[in-house]
């Protein structure tokens, strides 16, 4: 509406179809999330066709169009093709970026029902080309490589990657690989951790990405790459964090100085 009464060369008519074309379709969206919502589509479910919604609420086959990709960019279904419009579950966690949190501790901030599978517990080089832009003198070094996926709500949200450095930490028992590094690391070890460097970007899901989280081909994910430092400015731990990008945002509060 502001784009429309902004430029006066629309013609009255053309902003009345306009408006009631809106209206139409967000009618529809606002019917249909609220039935996903309160459960009458739970989770799992197909929604109706775009020819059955056209006849359940007496619009064109391009008002049902809009308001499922509506429905798609809200989170709330996902398009399967030669199934139809999935119901999928939008409960989103918002994801610091100025706090440095385990995962153990945010899934305990937010009251996630969470558990996480080892997928790999091996020791390899650093992958120097993932982490060049946080850590410019990064030395080909032997770590500790750890994969874990991670599940929120029962679903497969995040694929973490950590890579620790042998000269700061030996050895790590299965089960620390398994529970929490960051618990490892401070209580058993005694380290003190200080800060940590980030970087969000947006890519298309790879390969692994989309078996591991059951992603659809040309889905995107959220990565955030991090190299965690010591007191001492000893960088130990580098992370590679791939997550749905259906199941969470990236909130900061920023202060004006």
């Amino acid at each position: 509406m502001i784009n429309l009464y902004g430029h006066v060369y629309f013609s009255l008519t053309a902003y009345n179809n306009t408006r009631n074309t809106v209206g139409k379709y967000e009618r529809v969206y606002q019917d249909l999330s609220s039935k996903i919502d309160d459960g009458t589509y739970p989770v799992g479910s197909l929604l109706p066709s775009e020819k059955q919604l056209t006849e359940n609420y007496s619009v064109s086959r391009e008002t049902a169009r809009k308001a499922l990709a509506l429905l798609t960019d809200r989170g709330y279904i996902q398009k399967i093709m030669g199934k139809g419009s999935v119901v999928i579950s939008h409960s989103q966690y918002a994801l610091p970026v100025s706090s440095l949190v385990s995962y153990k501790e945010f899934a305990h901030a937010v009251g996630a029902s969470t558990r996480s599978e080892l997928i790999d517990f091996s020791e390899t080089l650093l992958p120097l080309a993932s982490f060049k832009s946080l850590a410019k003198d990064l030395q080909s070094e032997e770590t500790i490589a750890v994969t874990r996926l991670r599940f929120f709500d029962n679903e497969p949200a995040i694929i973490d990657r950590d890579y620790i450095l042998k000269s700061v930490v030996p050895s790590i028992p299965q089960e620390a690989a398994e529970t929490s590094l960051f618990e490892y690391f401070e209580n058993t070890l005694g380290l003190s951790i200080a800060y940590s460097s980030k970087q969000i970007k947006v890519e298309p899901a790879q390969e692994s990405d989309r078996k591991l989280m059951h992603l659809a081909k040309g889905e995107y994910v959220a990565v955030t790459t991090s190299v965690t430092s010591l007191e001492d400015t000893t960088a130990f731990l580098f992370t590679e964090s791939r997550h749905r990008a259906d199941k969470f945002i990236y909130q900061d509060f920023a202060r004006r100085r």
